[in-house]
């Protein structure tokens, strides 16, 4: 067990170090154009549902049923896991709209609330790419902690790859701030790098009890999906204009299929 707690901390960790592949990216070649951009995140929207539902969610019910519970049973723990994840990713978002909105009762608010309006809109973009990265860390862990290794090598590419882009994102976004090259990819790369402590958190809840983990396994799933619906798909409809992401979501939707499949 202390073994696959290793392995998905490191892989979680490793999963994170994509975002500075994307800040890297885009410190040595320059911001991706808006229609590569769009396209970017509809492959990395694809990538995360077939991961949510055939690395975490199929996983988590079949792993409910192997603690003796009926398959209704199963699917109805980890719906509600999922909608549990979904709405914690809600809540996160709010707390982090009111932090930066320079609200009563936070911190943070003299900072954030000197900048300017652009200023404010990056800070929160970054600010909500680095926190969603924990959920992320926490599905890389927990899915090698169900003890299925090719499961879990699958969670991790299909994170990895999404991060990519928003590694580009984070960069694009704060050169637009005047920051150097340098700065901006050791920024992305800082925002990846929180995951391996939502890696240490799915590690923690699993080894409190494996009647945790189709749940630890849903809610990941819920986290995921929620940030596809409210924040990827949303983004990459509002750049219509330079071309549709639908194929790009169809195609990484069937590349993480298919390595899912072939490799479990």
């Amino acid at each position: 067990m202390l073994e696959l707690a290793a392995i998905g901390v490191a892989a979680s960790l490793a999963a994170g170090c994509m975002t500075g592949l994307g800040g890297a990216m885009v410190a040595f070649g320059g911001p991706p154009s808006e229609r590569r951009h769009n396209l970017l995140m509809g492959f990395a929207a694809g990538v995360m549902i077939a991961a949510a539902f055939f690395s975490l969610i199929i996983p988590g019910i079949e792993r409910a049923q192997m603690t003796g519970s009926s398959r209704p049973v199963a699917a109805a723990m980890v719906i509600g896991a999922v909608l549990l994840g979904a709405m914690a990713m809600a809540q996160l978002g709010r707390l982090i709209e009111l932090a930066t909105a320079g609200r009563p009762g936070f911190e943070g608010k003299r900072t954030i609330k000197a900048l300017s309006g652009e200023q404010h809109r990056i800070a929160l973009f970054v600010i909500a790419v680095t926190l969603h990265n924990i959920p992320e860390g926490t599905a890389v862990a927990v899915s090698f902690m169900s003890g299925d290794l090719q499961l879990g090598w699958a969670t991790t590419l299909g994170i990895g790859i999404q991060n990519i882009p928003e590694g580009m994102a984070v960069a694009a976004a704060l050169s637009t701030l005047g920051w150097s090259p340098m700065r901006c990819m050791l920024a992305a790369l800082a925002t990846g790098l929180i995951e391996p402590v939502g890696g240490l958190i799915g590690v923690a809840i699993v080894q409190t009890s494996m009647a945790m983990l189709p749940w630890a396994l849903g809610f990941s799933a819920g986290a995921m999906l929620f940030v596809v619906m409210a924040d990827i798909i949303p983004q990459a409809s509002r750049r219509i204009e330079h071309g549709s992401a639908t194929p790009a979501l169809m195609a990484g939707l069937a590349v993480m299929m298919f390595l899912d499949v072939t490799l479990g």
